[in-house]
């Protein structure tokens, strides 16, 4: 009996997707699938979904229990290579935690008219807030390539998105006669409180796919984006948010350190053997 062999190569979420379709191809469902591998169910759901990449043994109980070959010379797994950009988002996360202090009481002081400031030390703290802010924000969106959640995604992308929109507006007002800051102030602070609660019904979206973390920081971010966008509470709405933004720069270093302390495979070459 001749076979002949289709190589090709993927990663997830086509992994999955293969492994779905291969599934669905013999008739199983995912019960009996997990049956013919010694695997859970919540293993075989996560991984078809792409949410994560199997190891290299459980690759291949899948794909021997679908008749299904890895090519000989693809079957390597590399230590997972951390971007080093999730570091420097961890890194801009502490600058603008710090920062942040100094800009929101400057704000607030200039915005009432009675500060003692020089102007130069609050736009360097506005300048240097808002570029660890978006280098942290911009260094979550690319750990959720890791971290799956699509909800969390376009919320952190909003957040950046608004907080450059403001951030152009207060350097137009500091630096123009176009308007001030007092001008839009409370429009400013309903913004973010928008986005503060977006991003936590972001980070409850996890609810204990990985540990009860997340819920945590979610529901704080969501109790802060409340209160904040109500205007009347926003200053206290500083008490939970300043707990979030702690527990996200904890919630990040940890699963960057998992991700360069796992082996994860590249993309595959898979074999598919036909009679």
């Amino acid at each position: 009996m001749v076979q002949s062999k289709t190589q090709f190569t993927m990663k997830q979420p086509e992994l999955g997707k293969k492994i779905s379709e291969l599934r669905k191809a013999k008739g199983l469902t995912q019960e009996e699938l997990v049956e013919k591998c010694n695997l859970n169910v919540r293993t075989i759901q996560r991984i078809e979904a792409g949410e994560v990449t199997p190891r290299s043994y459980t690759i291949k109980a899948l794909f021997e229990a679908l008749d299904f070959e890895i090519s000989a010379d693809s079957e390597s797994f590399n230590e997972s290579k951390t971007p080093w950009i999730l570091y420097a988002g961890f890194a801009a996360g502490i600058l603008y935690f710090f920062a942040s202090i100094f800009e929101i009481s400057m704000e607030g002081e200039y915005v009432t008219g009675n500060y003692s400031f020089k102007m130069i030390g609050f736009v360097l703290a506005k300048s240097i807030s808002f570029i660890g802010y978006a280098l942290f924000i911009y260094g979550w969106i690319r750990l959720l390539n890791f971290y799956k959640n699509d909800f969390l995604n376009f919320a952190l992308w909003t957040m950046l998105a608004v907080s450059g929109l403001w951030f152009i507006a207060d350097v137009l007002a500091l630096f123009t006669s176009l308007f001030e800051i007092a001008d839009y102030y409370i429009v400013k602070v309903s913004s973010f409180g928008f986005c503060y609660a977006f991003m936590g019904i972001g980070y409850l979206a996890y609810k204990n796919q990985y540990s009860n973390i997340p819920v945590i920081i979610g529901a704080l971010t969501l109790v802060a984006g409340i209160l904040i966008f109500s205007g009347v509470a926003a200053f206290l709405g500083l008490i939970p948010l300043t707990l979030a933004e702690l527990g996200q720069l904890g919630l990040m270093i940890y699963w960057i350190q998992k991700i360069g302390g796992s082996k994860s495979p590249g993309p595959l070459s898979f074999v598919e053997s036909k009679q």
